[in-house]
C-alpha cells in the first residue's frame, strides 16, 4: 500500500519495501521512526527548494543513515557514518543498483554529520543531511510548513523523550570507539555522556608530531 504524508509519497518499489523491512527489523523504534522522518523532511525541503531528486535514492540514504549505530553493523575502527554507508552500499550493489547511484547513497550517509559540505553536492546527498538536521537539530523549519512537519511527526512519533533518546543512541553507537569521534560532532556526545572524556586536539597533533619544525 502506498504511503503518502504531507504530500510526499514513500517509494513503493520492491527495493524500497526491502529497505523498509530491513530497517524495521534491525533498528530500534526510535531510530526507525527517526529515519522515516528524515526521508519526509528531506523530501519536503527538496520540494520547497525546487530541487530535482530521486526519491528512491533519498529513501535509501535516509533509512540507512543510522545503521552504523546498530551493534551488528558497527565496525571497530570506522566512523559510524561510514559503517552505515557501507551497509547501504553492499545492500544496493547486491540488488543491481548502478555504482554511480550507490556512490550517491554512500556519500549521503557518510557525510550526514559533516556540516557545510553536503548542501553543495547532489540533491540526494544534501537532502539526507537536511532531513537529519531538521529532526535532530531543529534546523530548516522555515523550509517546511508547520502543518507538514506535524503531520510527519504524527505518523512517525518522536515520543516524549526523543532528544535524550537520540543522544543515548549516538553514545551507545560510538562509546566503544571514541577515537572515531575526532574532528566530528559525536565528540560532543562523548563529552556530554563522559565528563572525563578527552577530545582529540588538531593543534596538539600538529605541534606534537615527529617533525622537528
Amino acid at each position: 500500500m502506498t504511503t503518502t504524508i504531507a504530500g510526499i509519497v514513500v517509494p513503493d518499489s520492491a527495493l524500497a519495501r526491502e529497505i523498509t523491512q530491513l530497517v524495521r527489523d534491525t533498528e530500534s523504534d526510535l531510530l526507525y521512526h527517526h529515519s522515516r522522518r528524515v526521508f519526509f523532511f528531506g523530501a519536503l525541503t527538496g520540494k520547497a527548494k525546487g530541487l530535482t531528486f530521486d526519491p528512491e535514492l533519498l529513501y535509501a540514504g535516509a533509512m540507512f543513515h543510522d545503521m552504523g549505530l546498530v551493534p551488528e553493523h558497527s565496525s571497530k575502527t570506522e566512523r559510524f557514518e561510514v559503517d552505515g554507508a557501507n551497509v547501504a552500499r553492499d545492500f544496493l550493489l547486491a540488488r543491481g543498483i548502478s555504482p554511480e547511484q550507490v556512490d550517491t547513497v554512500w556519500a549521503s550517509i557518510a557525510l550526514h554529520t559533516t556540516p557545510g559540505i553536503p548542501q553543495h553536492m547532489k540533491p540526494e546527498i544534501a537532502l539526507v543531511t537536511a532531513g537529519v538536521e531538521m529532526d535532530v537539530l531543529g534546523l530548516g523549519f522555515e523550509n517546511v510548513h508547520t502543518h507538514d512537519r506535524e503531520s510527519v511527526a504524527e505518523a512517525h512519533p518522536r515520543g516524549p523523550a526523543f532528544k535524550h533518546g537520540i543522544i543515548d543512541a549516538f553514545y551507545n553507537g560510538v562509546r566503544n570507539k571514541p577515537e572515531t569521534t575526532f574532528g566530528n560532532v559525536k565528540a560532543d556526545v562523548m563529552a556530554h555522556k563522559e565528563p572525563h572524556f578527552h577530545r582529540g586536539d588538531f593543534v596538539h597533533c600538529i605541534l606534537g608530531n615527529g617533525w622537528p619544525t
